[in-house]
């Protein structure tokens, strides 16, 4: 598997799940990446900055053009911080100081730390949407609900992948009225 494969992969993956969750400008997306496993080995164990760079380029080139921020989530070693441009965040938001290493945040995380235009580490995101590549745990990531979406591929490189979008929650009861443009189309009927 060569480099500019996982971004391919990476990018028709992000494409279809932007698609699917109808994500527009200013949304947040949720990235989990494990380099070690895009490349064949064990999540933790041969973080591969130029997989990741792979995946983070495939990513942005979705994502980017959409007005669509980028949240990259680190490795257990920094509980799962996340890094993300600091215009995305919400007032009051509370930003904590790490800079991810390959080694402790991971390849993934990294990468986005050094391209990105004004890059904060905060302890949790509430995203729209999310891939999990390697198995990296995104769902604390996510906003409730979370609606698993499945895409015609299922790995980039050698990762699983699994893909989220996220819908408000339904209250009410049977007598409730819903909006499908809010849900996705998941009215409970």
């Amino acid at each position: 598997m060569t480099y500019e494969e996982i971004k391919g992969q990476a990018k028709q993956a992000v494409t279809e799940l932007v698609e699917t969750a109808k994500l527009k400008k200013g949304d947040i997306f949720v990235v989990g990446c494990s380099s070690s496993e895009v490349m064949g080995m064990r999540i933790g164990k041969a973080s591969d900055i130029d997989a990741a760079k792979a995946v983070y380029e495939g990513v942005m080139s979705v994502l980017e053009p959409k007005g669509i921020y980028l949240a990259a989530q680190c490795c257990e070693h920094l509980n799962r911080a996340v890094i993300i441009e600091k215009e995305a965040l919400l007032a009051g938001t509370e930003i904590v100081n790490v800079v991810p290493q390959p080694k402790a945040g991971g390849s993934f995380a990294t990468t986005m730390y050094h391209n990105a235009k004004c890059p904060v580490a905060v302890e949790e995101i509430k995203g729209d949407a999310g891939i999990d590549i390697g198995g990296t745990l995104i769902g604390m990531q996510l906003k409730k609900v979370a609606v698993p979406v499945r895409l015609s591929i299922k790995k980039i490189g050698e990762a699983n992948i699994l893909c989220a979008r996220t819908r408000p929650k339904f209250i009410g009861g049977e007598r409730a009225i819903y909006d499908e443009a809010l849900s996705g189309g998941d009215i409970p009927r």
